[in-house]
């Protein structure tokens, strides 16, 4: 990956709806240029994809909880969280705890029946998010920051 990629990246990352046409000019490069490294950086598995981000609060999920799991059915608790439709993200996670949970859900009381309905799973612990940051641009690992 050079220089040029890495601006690829970058870009797509803050947008990835912005056109070749938009894209080739912000690199300096033809649409064709980029189009074939844009395809090139999807079959490299450097982009995995495209996705929509969506609005908790405008989806009416307000509450948002990670909650840590001590499990004693690992299997089954995992599969409970991927077709939980509150879970955003599941981690089995090595040491103490088993498994962390990110959820977005609509009430206290939908928190509580999440945690009701998995407690057969495990014993979990739970923290309400106050306020959370997140990293919307990763920066490509390039070779001339290894040498410094």
């Amino acid at each position: 990956m050079d220089q040029i990629d890495a601006d690829i990246l970058l870009q797509l990352q803050r947008n990835a709806k912005i056109s070749m046409k938009e894209l080739a000019a912000s690199v300096h490069l033809s649409s064709p240029a980029v189009i074939e490294r844009v395809k090139k950086l999807e079959e490299q598995g450097m982009i995995e994809g495209y996705k929509a981000k969506v609005n908790l609060k405008k989806m009416k999920r307000t509450i948002q909880a990670i909650i840590l799991f001590k499990s004693i059915d690992c299997k089954s608790l995992s599969d409970f969280c991927n077709n939980h439709p509150d879970v955003l993200e599941c981690y089995r996670v090595a040491g103490e705890i088993s498994y962390i949970v990110k959820l977005a859900t609509y009430s206290v009381e939908t928190l509580e029946r999440f945690i009701d309905e998995a407690m057969p799973y495990g014993t979990p612990s739970t923290n309400i998010v106050l306020s959370s940051t997140e990293k919307k641009i990763i920066a490509p690992f390039c070779n001339e920051n290894l040498d410094k």
